[in-house]
């Protein structure tokens, strides 16, 4: 099954991305204890995003988690897509010790238990009501399952050979702290996969990512595995087959990104208190219910995209003369 989705995907090194934005390789060990300077954890984009905040998205998945598994993966995170995104993790033993960071009903987890024992792999998200309905899935019984924050995760360092975590980092307040905190729980030499969005090329479709949720570029990726001290930092570029668009458009779940640890113990990369400690988040209530709305909408236009994708290549096909 994996031979036939590496047969699939196209994976970017980080000198192949064509942008001249931020683009390192780490080829080599990354020393103890660097002296690094205090940094943003966010992305420069400073615009109001509806869900990249716990609470908002505690809410959000309670009333998602209803019909997540049957309206939301369809078009947005299919068997196939899954498949090609765990090639890169590398789940090539069931005697492996994996952790899935912000899994949610548990898709993705699904996809790890194809390769990993079940009773070897950990499943931790912050919505209990998306859990549950992991909890009811057969396949996942002997897998632990437990609420917890992708940004101050309950583990002890070196604790996993492999970290996955699907769909989530759209939501977090800062996702340079949820990679440092993934090199930190992830055992030496073992592999960091975060699967996630891609930030759109297209104004229109820009704008409502940009008010919905987090949409990383590529760039942003590499910036935040290589700074908090990963290795041979890869990115993977997934989608539905019938898709057209991933960079121009974006994608929920557009990529997959690979780190190795290169040794043992936390992130080089020493950051401050987190942002909801520091008093970020806006308490206003007249702000939430704008913010609501044209997330709303935005949540809706993304829904819309790959119903619209997927008829546009029922009439023409992508592989069509001419296209």
């Amino acid at each position: 099954m994996q031979a036939a989705a590496m047969q699939r995907h196209r994976t970017l090194g980080s000198g192949s991305i064509s942008r001249p934005a931020y683009v390192p390789r780490v080829s080599g060990p990354v020393k103890p204890r660097i002296a690094v300077p205090a940094v943003s954890t966010s992305t420069g984009r400073t615009a109001p995003r509806l869900i990249q905040h716990k609470a908002e998205a505690f809410w959000f998945y309670r009333f998602l988690s209803i019909v997540y598994d049957h309206i939301v993966n369809p078009g947005h995170w299919t068997e196939d897509m899954r498949e090609d995104a765990l090639v890169p993790a590398k789940l090539d033993s069931p005697d492996l010790k994996v952790v899935d960071v912000g899994g949610g009903t548990g898709f993705c987890t699904l996809g790890v238990v194809q390769s990993v024992a079940g009773k070897n792999v950990t499943l931790i998200d912050q919505s209990p009501h998306q859990l549950a309905k992991a909890k009811a899935k057969p396949a996942l019984n002997d897998v632990t399952i437990m609420e917890g924050d992708a940004e101050d995760l309950p583990f002890p360092a070196d604790s996993f050979d492999r970290y996955v975590s699907a769909g989530s980092i759209e939501y977090w307040p800062e996702p340079q702290r949820g990679i440092t905190e993934a090199y930190r729980v992830t055992k030496p030499g073992g592999i960091a996969c975060i699967i996630g969005p891609v930030h759109p090329t297209n104004p229109v479709s820009r704008f409502f990512a940009d008010a919905w949720m987090l949409f990383p570029t590529e760039e942003e990726y590499m910036e935040w595995f290589t700074k908090a001290g990963f290795s041979d930092v890869k990115i993977t570029r997934i989608g539905p087959k019938w898709y057209r668009g991933v960079r121009r458009h974006g994608l929920i779940m557009g990529c997959s990104v690979t780190g190795v640890k290169p040794q043992a113990g936390d992130s080089p990369l020493q950051l401050g208190p987190k942002a909801e400690e520091r008093g970020k988040v806006n308490g206003n209530p007249l702000s939430f219910l704008l913010r609501l709305l044209l997330g709303t909408a935005a949540g809706f236009y993304y829904f819309l995209v790959p119903v619209y994708m997927y008829l546009k290549h029922l009439v023409w096909p992508k592989d069509a003369p001419g296209f």
